[in-house]
């Protein structure tokens, strides 16, 4: 496996290889958070989410991610149950070829993946009740008194075992990056207490790996959990899982990265203002930028929804030429949004998409006004 992870040096380098984009605001530094605000890190994240878990989307996710760290993206996130673990393998195919070329080096990439959800292997079996049984039941890595759902688990045991599939699958000897997978699923079915007893249960448990040198950083990544109303069954609080972290480790925490949806149909991270920092409520935004957490925005382009049909003075606004491109400029210029991810798997994708990163972010004071009732 690939030894190191990114760093300061390493993004830095990275940038300085695309001046044109560096000079257009492309790359970003997470400044309020401790051991990532040096890094250097692309407005756009390659994401891998979609596509059928098959041999031909394989090929083209390779292609697409090897154009994306060859043209200036250098954050990439994954998940060991997306597509089957087959998205994980073929970001560490990408980077194993690049690196192995000389085209890359290691600490110029901040690799992103997560788990939580139970996760095949590869293809469908013909009875997957049959293969979770046998694969993580039967074998001690899950107790079943731990799932939520019948399908997510954030036990310490299971963790471990889905950590060392996915370092297996990158080719990595470190991840920059894990999150906790939706761990809002848990609240479907557990009281509160039990939860934050899970959960700081796991954030113990990942301190741990980021002490052995298997993980950087480690989060939540969220779909409901950040960006729904204070009160509801599945909301998580930054500042309540931010005070986990420090209750664990201390102010030198890893708890250092969420992600959750942002996108013109999904703007709760910066319009509600649902978390609390010192005591004030304030949006996902501001509270994360006052604890010290970066910001992933996932879903940029809604799963394609907003490549169409966008409203006239949104594009006149924000300058760009197709809605598809106005939606990305909408989440990368959101004030405190460290990367928007968009979902690319063909590198048509990459080029295309990269357009928008040849043009400045949005001006705040534009980028307001869309909020306005006038917009």
């Amino acid at each position: 496996m690939l030894p190191g992870s990114a760093t300061a040096e390493g993004t830095s380098r990275y940038q300085d290889r695309f001046p044109d984009l560096e000079l257009a605001g492309h790359f970003r530094h997470a400044e309020s958070v401790p051991g990532v605000a040096d890094f250097a890190l692309s407005s756009m994240g390659l994401g891998t989410y979609l596509g059928e878990p098959d041999d031909a989307a394989d090929r083209e996710y390779v292609e697409a991610a090897v154009t994306a760290l060859k043209s200036g993206i250098n954050l990439l996130d994954t998940a060991i149950n997306y597509r089957h673990q087959r998205s994980e393998r073929n970001l560490g195919e990408a980077l194993n070829r690049l690196i192995c070329s000389g085209d890359l080096q290691r600490d110029e990439i901040l690799v992103c993946t997560k788990a939580g959800y139970l996760s095949l292997d590869g293809d469908m079996p013909p009875d997957p009740r049959e293969y979770f049984v046998d694969e993580y039941i039967a074998t001690g890595v899950l107790d079943p008194k731990e799932l939520a759902g019948g399908v997510h688990c954030m036990a310490p045991r299971f963790l471990r075992n889905q950590i060392e599939r996915s370092q297996r699958n990158l080719g990595l000897e470190t991840i920059d990056v894990f999150y906790l997978h939706n761990p809002e699923t848990q609240l479907a079915e557990v009281t509160r207490e039990v939860f934050q007893r899970r959960l700081r249960d796991a954030f113990e448990f990942l301190e741990g790996l980021v002490a052995a040198g298997t993980l950087r950083f480690y989060g939540i990544a969220t779909w409901n959990g950040l960006r729904v109303a204070e009160g509801a069954r599945d909301y998580i609080g930054i500042e309540e899982a931010v005070d986990l972290a420090r209750d664990v480790a201390g102010q030198e925490h890893h708890f250092r990265f969420v992600q959750l949806p942002f996108n013109l149909a999904m703007p709760e991270a910066y319009v509600l203002a649902n978390h609390t920092s010192q005591h004030k409520h304030i949006s996902l935004l501001g509270a994360a930028r006052k604890l010290g957490v970066a910001v992933v925005g996932s879903a940029t382009l809604y799963q394609g929804r907003l490549l169409h049909g966008l409203p006239e003075n949104l594009g006149l606004k924000l300058g760009l030429q197709s809605d598809g491109e106005n939606a990305i400029q909408f989440a990368r210029s959101a004030p405190g949004l460290l990367t928007a991810l968009i979902g690319m798997g063909q590198r048509e994708h990459v080029t295309h998409n990269l357009r928008a990163a040849r043009v400045p972010p949005t001006r705040l004071d534009v980028w307001e006004s869309l909020f306005s009732r006038d917009a």
